[in-house]
């Protein structure tokens, strides 16, 4: 099975964090990264990520009447803890390094 964040790139590991948060469209998950990278992903950047999501079964779809929310399954749900120990044991360092190299 394909591993949702690897730590080659972090949009998915952010999108899949979001959604665990709360049930998002795909234009509030722009928006709410927009507001955390200073820029907004286009729909192209996004949905692909969304459907990759959906198709290895860690996010469904929620129609909530005018729009598509997408929230995370169980398996979701271990993923996204699987991916934030890793992301914790690659990166919980760091915060000293930057503090040592400023």
């Amino acid at each position: 099975m394909r591993r949702c964040c690897d730590m080659k790139g972090f949009l998915s590991f952010q999108v899949l964090r979001l959604i665990g948060n709360k049930p998002m469209s795909g234009e509030e998950l722009r928006c709410e990264l927009e507001k955390r990278r200073g820029s907004k992903p286009s729909p192209g950047t996004i949905y692909p990520v969304l459907k990759s999501l959906a198709e290895n079964g860690w996010i469904k779809t929620r129609d909530s009447g005018k729009e598509k929310k997408y929230q995370l399954t169980l398996a979701g749900r271990k993923e996204l803890n699987d991916a934030t120990g890793r992301f914790i044991s690659i990166f919980c360092d760091m915060g000293e390094d930057f503090k040592r190299a400023k």
